[in-house]
């Protein structure tokens, strides 16, 4: 298969002229829809933005690769479009995109086609190749030119798992890399060309293995890491570490392999890169890398993640269990009255009791990878019973769980205390290597973290007393700031550091009983995407038709619980958009709680209003919500004929 197999001439459009970033998207969507690409152009488009929010597509020197695996694509194919004039596309580096390939991937299924699409992202490094494609006077002598090229550095046979640089070539200095993008379709081959590349003109011997969407390409052998004289790293997910112990090693971004291979390079032959130690923690040298803030927030995630499947599961059962059950048979046991209501709750409050352990020990595995997970997942545990050594010595001692909060002490600390530890046995001799992970970091670690937890239970489990009280003696104007200022929140970043805050407090508010918050929080996160559907539906005139166009797929994307949605629209006018989803989803959380809406599950949108606690009330406060965002965005935002500098008279349009 060749590229001009995936990119056929109806899928391409020469000089397109636009200055929106959805234009230009809805034009490249139009086109793999001609080509039959794609069944659903909204749900491509959707997936489009969600890959989006992972980073810019847009990989500088005027190329840009929007992409998405998507269910909307039918077959593996290429889009492609010159803008002569440029367009922004938040390009790495800074510059204007001038050429545009648009990649649909399908969401499952054979991926002989990624490997054709990693040609086209290498081929379109050289300069002289670009140019002549933006020359092209037609879509058969654009294709002409990308069949001329491929033939030129591939040949017809596939791409060869190899090494660069010859021997003659090298300075004896041999490096091995790995280069991983999230979605492996572009940004992971475009590295890996750029570091070989460069590793041939420094005459320095490389080989690059590809961790992209077709799996493991390349791949390095013990061989090759044991020869190599150290590692370079560009990736924007987890890389499998443990093979690289010992070896000198750079970590960087994938994005960094991309425009700065050279100065990777350097590191290694200069011998100025740390040595990784996986039982102690890395001393690499890091190109870009996290800051304390990010990798908090990284771990943070990593658990809540791990742990949402088990509340959402195990909320919706037990919440199943109340709606089935009859309150006056015994209203000391509501919920376990009639059988079904029984196996209901029973099942889903086992799943929900390893909320808080599951939280801690992806938290803690995040920090110290596998030995850390038993580590954390036990001070979890021993969060929610809150034992203390005072309850030991003593039964009648009332125990308080130290819940949420004591969990993420729990994750953090079971986390570095197992760093610490493989720090401190890497001096141990190599005949004990084989044991350390299965007897001395859990035993120990597990010891240690049962004496830490017992000790703090008591602290923590009385600050996680005294928030619920003070939550629970919220009422009345109170509770109906909070549900004001949680709901504003889930709307200032859609999905960012402020939005994914409210969230979390409302899943450990679930954990400790507060159901209202949850409440809250979700009627806040729906509010956004339905303000840009209805304000798309009755206030045509202030967007363009593609924006109305695709302003109906919010409808979905809000009753699902979807805040992204609106994202396009709030980064192409921010200061009305924002402002107005920002008003509408505090109105909705601030009714939620003055109607006393209550939710057990954290996620689900539409299809969680069954378990909903006075669920008519619930579905006023966000039709409410909507509507006020809605009229606030219809009258921040100018009718685009005014903005133009248009009147309209009659059925004719004059200038001002």
């Amino acid at each position: 298969m060749k590229v001009i197999d995936l990119l056929k001439p109806n899928a391409i459009a020469l000089n397109f002229n636009t200055d929106s970033k959805e234009a230009l998207y809805d034009k490249l969507i139009d086109l793999q829809s001609k080509a039959g690409n794609i069944s659903d152009k909204a749900q491509y488009k959707k997936d489009l933005f969600l890959r989006d929010e992972e980073g810019p597509t847009a990989i500088g020197d005027g190329v840009a690769i929007p992409h998405a695996k998507s269910a909307a694509v039918k077959n593996p194919g290429l889009a492609a479009v010159t803008v002569p004039k440029g367009i922004d596309l938040d390009a790495m580096d800074g510059g204007k995109s001038n050429l545009i390939f648009m990649i649909a991937a399908p969401k499952s299924g054979g991926d002989v086609h990624l490997e054709v699409l990693s040609r086209l992202t290498v081929m379109l490094m050289d300069e002289k190749f670009r140019q002549k494609l933006l020359s092209a006077t037609s879509a058969k002598e654009f294709l002409k030119y990308i069949d001329e090229k491929e033939i030129e550095k591939y040949g017809n046979e596939q791409r060869k798992e190899k090494t660069q640089a010859s021997s003659s070539t090298s300075k004896g200095i041999k490096i091995v890399a790995v280069t991983a993008c999230p979605t492996g379709i572009a940004h992971t081959f475009m590295a890996a060309e750029a570091l070989e590349q460069k590793a041939k003109e420094m005459g320095v011997e490389i080989k690059v293995e590809t961790n992209g969407s077709g799996g493991t390409k390349n791949a390095l052998t013990s061989r090759d890491i044991a020869d190599a004289d150290g590692v370079i790293i560009a990736a924007d997910k987890n890389v499998e570490m443990a093979r690289f112990d010992g070896k000198h090693i750079v970590q960087t971004t994938v994005s960094n392999g991309i425009h700065k291979p050279e100065a990777l390079i350097e590191k290694i032959v200069n011998g100025t890169a740390g040595v990784y130690s996986h039982t102690g923690g890395a001393e690499t040298t890091s190109e870009g890398g996290d800051g304390v803030g990010h990798s908090v927030y990284k771990h943070l995630m990593n658990g809540v993640s791990h742990m949402l499947p088990f509340v959402v599961g195990g909320g919706i059962l037990i919440a199943l269990a109340f709606l089935l059950d009859d309150y006056s048979i015994d209203p000391s046991n509501f919920g376990m009255n009639t059988p079904v209501a029984a196996f209901f709750k029973t099942v889903g409050g086992v799943a929900f009791n390893f909320m808080l352990p599951i939280l801690a020990g992806f938290i803690a595995m995040s920090i110290s990878d596998r030995p850390g997970l038993a580590v954390g997942f036990v001070g979890g545990a021993l969060a929610v019973a809150g034992t203390t050594f005072a309850s030991l010595m003593n039964p009648d001692v009332n125990v308080v769980s130290a819940g949420f909060l004591g969990a993420l002490f729990a994750g953090f600390v079971g986390g570095y205390l197992t760093l610490g530890l493989e720090k401190l046995c890497s001096k141990l001799p190599e005949s004990l290597e084989g044991i350390k992970p299965v007897l001395i970091y859990p035993l120990i670690g597990i010891l240690v973290m049962g004496l830490i937890m017992f000790l703090f239970n008591p602290i923590i489990g009385g600050l996680n007393t005294l928030l619920n009280s003070g939550l629970k003696a919220m009422n009345g104007a109170s509770k109906i700031v909070l549900g004001l200022v949680l709901g504003g929140m889930m709307s200032i970043d859609m999905g960012g550091p402020f939005n994914k805050a409210a969230y979390v407090f409302g899943t450990a508010s679930i954990a400790e009983g507060n159901y209202d918050i949850m409440a809250a929080v979700m009627v806040g996160g729906m509010v956004p995407p339905l303000v840009i559907a209805l304000c798309t539906t009755f206030f045509k005139n202030r967007f363009t038709p593609s924006e109305r166009k695709s302003g109906a797929v919010n409808y979905i994307m809000g009753l699902c619980f979807i805040s992204e949605g609106a994202i396009p629209y709030a980064a192409a006018d921010p200061l009305r958009v924002i402002p107005s989803c920002i008003v509408g989803s505090a109105v909705s959380g601030a009714l939620s709680m003055a109607f006393g809406c209550t939710l057990m599950a954290p996620h689900g949108g539409i299809f969680v209003f069954p378990v909903v606690g006075n669920v008519l009330g619930y579905i006023a406060a966000l039709v409410i919500g909507s509507v006020v965002g809605a009229l606030l965005l219809a009258f921040l935002k100018k009718p685009l004929g005014e903005k133009a500098g248009l009147v309209k008279k009659g059925d004719k349009v004059t200038v001002k």
